[in-house]
C-alpha cells in the first residue's frame, strides 16, 4: 500500500519541471451567475422569513390575550427578525466578500 502513494506521490511531484500535474476540477460559472443564484438563495430565506413573522403577527392577533400563546407569538417574531437581519448581513457579508475577490 505504501508503494503506491509513494509512487503516485513521485509521479506528482515529477511530472513537469517544478510544477504539479494535479487535475483540479474547473468551475464554469460566471460573476453574474454566481450572484444571481446568491441573489435567488438569500431572496428566499428572506421570503421565508417575513411569511414567518406575518403568521406570527396573525397567530398574535387571535391569541386573544392568552399568556402562552401571546409569548409563543412574540418569540416567533423575535426569532424570525433575527434570521432576517442574520440573513441581510450574510447576503452583504458574501458579496463584498466576492466583489473583491
Amino acid at each position: 500500500m505504501m508503494n503506491y502513494i509513494t509512487y503516485a506521490v513521485g509521479s506528482i511531484i515529477s511530472a513537469g519541471s517544478g510544477s504539479y500535474n494535479v487535475n483540479i476540477p474547473k468551475v464554469g460559472a460566471t460573476h453574474g451567475s454566481i450572484q444571481l443564484i446568491l441573489q435567488v438563495v438569500f431572496g428566499i430565506i428572506g421570503a421565508i422569513a417575513l411569511l414567518v413573522i406575518t403568521f406570527a403577527a396573525f397567530q398574535y392577533t387571535i391569541s386573544r390575550g392568552e399568556p402562552q400563546q401571546t409569548a409563543r407569538a412574540k418569540d416567533t417574531i423575535i426569532y424570525a427578525a433575527i434570521g432576517l437581519v442574520i440573513c441581510v448581513l450574510a447576503f452583504s457579508i458574501v458579496t463584498f466578500v466576492y466583489k473583491n475577490i
